[in-house]
Protein backbone atom coordinates (compact mmCIF):
# COMPACT_ATOMS: atom_id res chain seq x y z
CA UNK A 1 0.00 0.00 0.00
CA UNK A 2 1.46 3.08 -1.08
CA UNK A 3 1.01 5.62 1.72
CA UNK A 4 2.50 9.83 1.60
CA UNK A 5 3.68 10.79 5.28
CA UNK A 6 1.58 14.59 6.15
CA UNK A 7 3.21 16.63 8.45
CA UNK A 8 1.02 19.84 9.39
CA UNK A 9 2.91 22.69 10.57
CA UNK A 10 2.22 26.04 9.98
CA UNK A 11 3.65 29.40 11.36
CA UNK A 12 1.45 30.83 13.73
CA UNK A 13 0.84 29.79 17.58
CA UNK A 14 -0.68 31.73 20.21
CA UNK A 15 0.31 29.21 22.65
CA UNK A 16 3.62 28.63 22.60
CA UNK A 17 5.26 31.27 19.56
CA UNK A 18 7.26 29.61 17.18
CA UNK A 19 6.01 26.01 18.80
CA UNK A 20 7.37 23.39 15.33
CA UNK A 21 10.56 24.83 15.27
CA UNK A 22 11.44 25.75 18.94
CA UNK A 23 13.92 23.79 20.36
CA UNK A 24 13.15 20.94 22.69
CA UNK A 25 15.49 18.87 25.10
CA UNK A 26 18.10 20.50 22.11
CA UNK A 27 16.02 19.89 18.88
CA UNK A 28 13.57 21.82 16.69
CA UNK A 29 9.92 20.01 18.11
CA UNK A 30 9.43 19.11 13.98
CA UNK A 31 12.44 17.28 14.26
CA UNK A 32 11.08 14.44 16.72
CA UNK A 33 7.95 13.51 13.94
CA UNK A 34 10.31 13.58 10.86
CA UNK A 35 13.09 11.05 12.43
CA UNK A 36 10.10 8.53 13.18
CA UNK A 37 8.91 9.09 9.52
CA UNK A 38 12.11 8.72 8.56
CA UNK A 39 12.75 5.62 10.32
CA UNK A 40 9.26 3.92 9.32
CA UNK A 41 9.44 1.15 7.15
CA UNK A 42 5.97 1.77 5.57
CA UNK A 43 5.93 5.25 4.16
CA UNK A 44 6.87 5.92 0.47
CA UNK A 45 7.40 9.30 1.27
CA UNK A 46 6.64 12.16 3.66
CA UNK A 47 5.49 15.59 2.58
CA UNK A 48 4.96 18.97 4.73
CA UNK A 49 2.77 21.38 4.64
CA UNK A 50 3.53 24.56 5.68
CA UNK A 51 3.28 28.66 5.53
CA UNK A 52 5.69 29.50 6.77
CA UNK A 53 9.53 29.68 4.84
CA UNK A 54 11.82 28.95 7.91
CA UNK A 55 9.57 25.79 8.67
CA UNK A 56 9.99 25.08 5.32
CA UNK A 57 13.98 25.25 4.86
CA UNK A 58 13.97 23.42 8.54
CA UNK A 59 11.73 20.58 6.82
CA UNK A 60 13.79 20.64 3.93
CA UNK A 61 16.84 20.15 5.78
CA UNK A 62 15.73 17.32 7.58
CA UNK A 63 14.87 15.59 4.29
CA UNK A 64 11.56 16.36 4.20
CA UNK A 65 9.37 16.89 0.52
CA UNK A 66 8.44 20.59 0.65
CA UNK A 67 6.61 21.20 -3.15
CA UNK A 68 4.30 23.83 -2.05
CA UNK A 69 3.91 26.70 0.44
CA UNK A 70 0.37 26.41 2.18
CA UNK A 71 -2.44 29.51 1.48
CA UNK A 72 -2.20 31.26 4.29
CA UNK A 73 -6.45 31.13 4.70
CA UNK A 74 -5.15 27.16 5.46
CA UNK A 75 -3.01 28.61 8.12
CA UNK A 76 -5.33 30.13 10.22
CA UNK A 77 -5.82 29.17 14.11
CA UNK A 78 -9.45 27.86 13.89
CA UNK A 79 -8.73 26.12 10.48
CA UNK A 80 -9.75 22.19 10.29
CA UNK A 81 -7.56 19.49 9.56
CA UNK A 82 -9.35 18.30 6.92
CA UNK A 83 -9.17 21.10 4.67
CA UNK A 84 -5.25 21.17 4.95
CA UNK A 85 -5.17 17.67 3.48
CA UNK A 86 -7.88 18.04 0.75
CA UNK A 87 -5.08 20.82 -0.43
CA UNK A 88 -2.36 18.35 -0.32
CA UNK A 89 -4.50 15.64 -2.52
CA UNK A 90 -5.52 18.60 -4.86
CA UNK A 91 -2.06 19.64 -5.56
CA UNK A 92 -1.07 15.54 -5.79
CA UNK A 93 -3.56 15.39 -8.34
CA UNK A 94 -2.77 18.27 -10.66
CA UNK A 95 0.66 17.43 -10.10
CA UNK A 96 0.26 13.39 -11.50
CA UNK A 97 1.20 12.03 -7.66
CA UNK A 98 -1.04 8.86 -7.00
CA UNK A 99 -0.95 6.81 -2.95
CA UNK A 100 -3.15 4.08 -1.81
CA UNK A 101 -3.43 5.77 1.81
CA UNK A 102 -2.30 9.18 3.70
CA UNK A 103 -0.45 9.09 7.43
CA UNK A 104 -0.91 12.36 8.86
CA UNK A 105 1.65 12.97 11.67
CA UNK A 106 0.96 15.97 13.58
CA UNK A 107 4.12 17.36 15.51
CA UNK A 108 3.21 18.33 18.48
CA UNK A 109 2.80 14.97 19.43
CA UNK A 110 6.15 13.93 19.47
CA UNK A 111 6.85 10.40 20.92
CA UNK A 112 5.00 7.89 18.71
CA UNK A 113 7.59 5.97 16.97
CA UNK A 114 8.12 4.57 13.66
CA UNK A 115 7.28 1.18 14.95
CA UNK A 116 3.85 3.08 15.66
CA UNK A 117 3.83 4.22 11.96
CA UNK A 118 4.60 0.93 10.52
CA UNK A 119 2.31 -0.92 12.74
CA UNK A 120 -0.93 1.25 12.11
CA UNK A 121 -0.08 1.31 7.92
CA UNK A 122 -0.25 -2.56 7.96
CA UNK A 123 -3.58 -2.69 10.50
CA UNK A 124 -5.01 -0.88 7.76
CA UNK A 125 -3.45 -2.91 4.64
CA UNK A 126 -4.23 -6.19 6.50
CA UNK A 127 -8.18 -5.12 6.49
CA UNK A 128 -11.01 -3.37 4.72
CA UNK A 129 -11.16 -0.86 7.10
CA UNK A 130 -11.44 3.07 6.49
CA UNK A 131 -8.82 4.20 8.50
CA UNK A 132 -7.18 3.63 11.62
CA UNK A 133 -6.49 6.01 14.30
CA UNK A 134 -4.33 6.16 17.27
CA UNK A 135 -5.79 6.09 20.91
CA UNK A 136 -4.47 5.72 24.52
CA UNK A 137 -6.64 4.17 27.35
CA UNK A 138 -8.75 6.99 28.98
CA UNK A 139 -7.52 7.54 32.66
CA UNK A 140 -9.31 6.04 35.51
CA UNK A 141 -10.68 8.77 36.86
CA UNK A 142 -12.09 10.30 33.55
CA UNK A 143 -14.07 7.08 32.35
CA UNK A 144 -17.19 7.82 30.91
CA UNK A 145 -18.92 5.79 33.21
CA UNK A 146 -17.90 8.26 36.36
CA UNK A 147 -18.30 11.29 34.16
CA UNK A 148 -21.55 13.48 35.38
CA UNK A 149 -23.62 16.60 33.86
CA UNK A 150 -25.76 19.17 35.78
CA UNK A 151 -29.09 19.55 34.46
CA UNK A 152 -31.29 22.74 33.85
CA UNK A 153 -32.21 23.11 37.37
CA UNK A 154 -29.13 22.14 38.68
CA UNK A 155 -29.34 19.05 39.31
CA UNK A 156 -26.53 15.79 39.03
CA UNK A 157 -26.85 13.18 36.64
CA UNK A 158 -24.82 10.70 34.90
CA UNK A 159 -23.35 11.72 31.54
CA UNK A 160 -25.95 9.41 29.53
CA UNK A 161 -28.70 11.12 31.99
CA UNK A 162 -28.94 8.17 34.22
CA UNK A 163 -29.28 8.98 37.78
CA UNK A 164 -26.72 8.68 40.20
CA UNK A 165 -27.69 5.73 41.78
CA UNK A 166 -26.59 3.72 38.35
CA UNK A 167 -23.05 4.42 38.51
CA UNK A 168 -20.35 2.19 39.03
CA UNK A 169 -18.84 2.50 42.19
CA UNK A 170 -15.70 -0.16 41.70
CA UNK A 171 -12.42 0.56 39.67
CA UNK A 172 -12.25 -2.62 38.58
CA UNK A 173 -15.43 -3.13 36.65
CA UNK A 174 -15.34 -0.69 34.42
CA UNK A 175 -14.59 -1.40 30.60
CA UNK A 176 -11.87 -0.22 29.23
CA UNK A 177 -12.28 2.91 27.02
CA UNK A 178 -9.94 5.35 24.59
CA UNK A 179 -9.52 8.80 23.70
CA UNK A 180 -7.56 9.70 20.62
CA UNK A 181 -4.41 11.18 21.17
CA UNK A 182 -3.51 12.94 17.74
CA UNK A 183 -0.47 10.88 17.29
CA UNK A 184 -1.90 8.81 13.99
CA UNK A 185 -4.36 8.88 11.64
CA UNK A 186 -4.19 6.45 8.57
CA UNK A 187 -6.77 6.66 5.97
CA UNK A 188 -7.53 5.26 2.40
CA UNK A 189 -7.21 7.39 -0.50
CA UNK A 190 -11.52 6.73 -0.71
CA UNK A 191 -11.89 7.96 2.77
CA UNK A 192 -10.12 11.19 2.66
CA UNK A 193 -10.68 12.43 -0.86
CA UNK A 194 -14.21 10.79 -1.41
CA UNK A 195 -16.03 10.37 1.86
CA UNK A 196 -14.11 13.68 3.18
CA UNK A 197 -13.01 11.83 6.26
CA UNK A 198 -10.64 11.18 8.16
CA UNK A 199 -12.45 7.82 9.69
CA UNK A 200 -14.78 6.46 7.56
CA UNK A 201 -17.54 4.12 8.65
CA UNK A 202 -14.88 1.58 9.69
CA UNK A 203 -12.41 3.19 11.62
CA UNK A 204 -9.94 0.72 13.96
CA UNK A 205 -7.54 1.53 16.49
CA UNK A 206 -3.89 1.27 16.76
CA UNK A 207 -3.51 1.39 21.13
CA UNK A 208 -0.34 3.51 22.12
CA UNK A 209 0.63 3.57 26.16
CA UNK A 210 -0.43 6.65 27.94
CA UNK A 211 2.54 6.82 29.23
CA UNK A 212 4.41 8.09 25.94
CA UNK A 213 1.49 10.68 25.02
CA UNK A 214 2.07 14.01 25.43
CA UNK A 215 0.20 16.61 22.71
CA UNK A 216 1.82 19.65 23.12
CA UNK A 217 -0.41 23.02 23.38
CA UNK A 218 0.42 24.67 25.90
CA UNK A 219 3.48 26.18 28.26
CA UNK A 220 2.50 23.36 30.81
CA UNK A 221 2.55 20.66 28.06
CA UNK A 222 5.78 21.37 27.08
CA UNK A 223 7.41 21.40 30.24
CA UNK A 224 5.99 17.60 30.88
CA UNK A 225 7.25 16.64 27.56
CA UNK A 226 10.46 17.99 28.41
CA UNK A 227 10.45 16.05 31.83
CA UNK A 228 9.18 12.74 29.78
CA UNK A 229 12.30 12.83 28.04
CA UNK A 230 14.38 13.81 30.95
CA UNK A 231 13.44 10.50 32.13
CA UNK A 232 14.03 8.47 29.08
Amino acid sequence: MKTLGIIPARGGSKGIPGKNIKPLAGKPLLQYTVQAAREAKCLHRTLLTTDNPEIARLGEQLGLWVPFLRPRDLAQDDTPTLPVLLHVTEWLKQNGETYDAYCLLQPTTPFRSAQDIDAAITLLANSDADAVVSVIPTPKQFHAGWQMKLTTDGALTLYDGQPLNRIITRRQALAPTYIRNGALYVMRHATLVEKKSLYGENCLAWVMSAERHVNIDTPADWVLAEQMLAHQ
